[in-house]
């Protein structure tokens, strides 16, 4: 297949780490994400609920934004507050590069 019409602005193939992770939090809620790391995104993590297909890139900062979790992912905040204590531990500090 030919694509003449198409101008490609990046095309790039990286190995990348994924974890995939499943827990319930003290609310019953249940979690099944998956967490790749990169070295796109300035050191921040590509987030996937496996459930409903959301992904966002989130670092630390991205958890410190009041409402960012319970948009990205549709969730409550309840919800929210349960899901950023397991990504405090897992995306750690944001180190930007040149």
């Amino acid at each position: 297949m030919q694509l003449p019409d198409y101008d490609f602005m990046s095309d790039t193939t990286e190995e990348t780490t994924t974890r995939f992770v499943t827990f319930i939090t003290p609310s019953l809620t249940r979690f099944d994400l998956a967490v790749t790391a990169t070295s796109r995104f300035y050191g921040k993590k590509l987030v996937t609920d496996l459930q409903s297909g959301k992904t966002a890139i989130i670092g630390a900062d991205d958890l410190e934004e009041e409402g960012y979790l319970e948009y990205t992912f549709k969730i409550t905040e309840e919800e929210a507050l349960e899901l950023a204590q397991f990504l405090y531990f897992v995306i750690g500090t944001v180190n930007f590069t040149e």
